[in-house]
């Protein structure tokens, strides 16, 4: 596979200057950029489209005690191949290494759309995080090395509006697909897309050819940082759910998680080529942006996830609508990552932003934890679309500032290290403030007498808490409130942390054109 990797990079850019620097047209990287972003549409709506076909797919398949893994195995399968990927790119080409991960993910697609069993859609789910691991970090390295930080900017929007389309459109798009063609087509509708972004990135995308010297694979390295990874992730998804947080399994996947990272630093120090070179981190910025990623991650998938609890259990919403309703924040996260990348672009400045982004997102937690059973959708709407923008000042900063502080040998790593981070972040964000909120939900139902209406009160939907007495409804209401005033208060303390870390940035000049130049330049690798 490596050699393959090599020769599909090895092409010289056809429009390289006698200097040996490619000077494409910056209509070009627009149409590059734009297959980057199919690609990373495939990786952000696959689990959104399968997460509203579940029902349907447990239904047909069976297997509901194996449920939760079709999912964790996706996830765990893209947290561990992220950091390999990056640094396979950087190794052996970014083209070759990311169109592999395409068609690895379209294979893992194609396995799931014909899955007999659970086992098997479980494994073939896992075929397909594989491929997503590579997705994402492939499109940010990829753009780092097509476009100069300090052009960047004026990419960010339409980041920002991938990511907007998929948590909005995902669900959308997989209710009408499993309803009308049925749920192995929630799998084989990333086909289409994803050959359209084979075939884009294969004709249009031309990096310059890198001279590398022969180098071993930190086959150990990799390994450790599976385990250590795999043991995060699991802990995080298995603990207060699957077992008590206290219970042997937890307290066994915290002991291999530790000593699996702590092998992995000491090989890295003595690593040839190591997976994650720990020299980057001695760049305060990049430390900086990595402890911001992950608290940005901690807090926007928490968000996510609790914020259309809310309105559907205590507003009245249905499903469709509780997703409709988180428009007020992803539209202002779009919009203020655009204007954001504008002004980083026509500037060169962008240390505000980590900070703004972050007071913003802070102030945005304290306000969402204020809602309660009389807090109108209107109200709600301008609490999320504070937190909203303060996610649009860091979601794309935070990558752009790390990638401008390490060297461009380095700019896969840097790139899957800053995704690894957000990731993480977005698995603890989950895990802790879940607990906070099934415990505090059970807790107050226990307390108002409502607890021996329902095994499973704080997962009740719009529709089954309408069937309930009135006396227990209203308790449910106020529980789930409560809730969410304890999840979303701890976020916003976690939240102070990248504050801070913002504060300590500094404001290192952005590498590449200036704005009286035109267009965007390939830097060479």
């Amino acid at each position: 596979m490596a050699d393959l990797m090599k020769a599909t990079d090895g092409k010289a850019d056809p429009s390289a200057g006698p200097a040996g620097k490619p000077e494409p047209r910056e209509r070009s990287v627009r149409v590059v950029v734009l297959a980057l972003m199919i690609a990373m549409l495939l990786a952000m709506l696959d689990n959104l489209i399968v997460g509203t076909a579940m029902p349907t797919i447990v239904g047909d398949l069976g297997g509901l005690e194996h449920l939760s893994w079709v999912v964790t195995a996706y996830t765990l399968a893209t947290a561990a191949s992220t950091p390999i990927w990056g640094k396979l790119g950087d190794m052996y080409g970014r083209k070759g290494v990311f169109l592999t991960s395409i068609v690895i993910f379209l294979i893992g697609s194609v396995l799931s759309g014909m899955a007999q069993d659970m086992g098997q859609l479980i494994g073939f789910r896992a075929i397909q995080g594989l491929g997503a691991g590579g997705l994402m970090v492939g499109v940010m390295a990829i753009i780092g090395d097509l476009v100069p930080p300090r052009e960047r900017g004026k990419y960010q929007g339409m980041m920002a509006g991938v990511m907007a389309v998929a948590m909005i459109g995902g669900p959308l798009v997989g209710g009408t697909i499993t309803d009308h063609l049925g749920w192995r087509w929630s799998f084989y509708i990333n086909l289409p897309l994803g050959a359209v972004a084979l075939a884009m990135i294969t004709i249009v995308l031309h990096l310059p050819k890198r001279e590398r010297k022969k180098v071993s694979v930190d086959y150990l390295g990799a390994g450790l940082l599976t385990v250590g990874i795999t043991a995060i992730v699991l802990v995080t998804t298995w603990g207060g759910s699957e077992y008590d947080w206290n219970s042997a399994v937890i307290m066994e996947l915290i002991a291999i998680g530790v000593a699996a990272l702590a092998g992995f630093l000491f090989v890295e120090t003595k690593a040839a080529e190591p997976i994650i070179p720990l020299h980057i981190f001695r760049n305060a910025n990049f430390t900086l942006m990595s402890v911001v990623g992950f608290m940005a991650g901690f807090v926007m998938f928490g968000a996510v996830l609790y914020l259309p609890l809310f309105q559907q259990s205590v507003q009245g919403a249905s499903a469709t609508n509780s997703g409709l309703l988180l428009l007020p924040m992803l539209l202002a996260m779009m919009i203020v990552s655009l204007i954001a990348g504008r002004v980083t672009t026509n500037s060169g400045r962008y240390k505000i932003f980590p900070i703004m982004g972050s007071i913003l997102m802070v102030t945005g937690l304290f306000l969402l934890a204020q809602m309660d059973t009389g807090t109108s959708r209107f109200t709600s709407g301008v609490y999320m679309a504070v937190l909203g923008a303060g996610m649009g000042f860091l979601m794309q900063i935070t990558m752009l500032v790390a990638q401008n502080s390490v060297e461009l040998k380095d700019m896969g790593v840097a790139s899957s290290s800053t995704t690894l981070f957000r990731t993480l972040g977005s698995s603890f964000g989950v895990a802790i403030m879940g607990a906070l909120f099934t415990g505090r939900v059970n807790d107050e139902m226990a307390a108002r007498g409502g607890a021996g209406a329902t095994m499973h009160s704080a997962q009740l939907d719009a529709a089954s808490l309408a069937k309930l007495p009135a006396p227990v409804r209203e308790a449910y209401e106020f529980a789930v409130a409560s809730g969410t005033h304890a999840a979303f208060l701890v976020g916003a303390a976690v939240g102070l942390i990248a504050v801070v870390a913002a504060l300590f940035v500094k404001e290192v000049p952005l590498r590449g054109a200036g704005p009286e130049t035109a267009a965007p330049v390939v830097e060479a690798v």
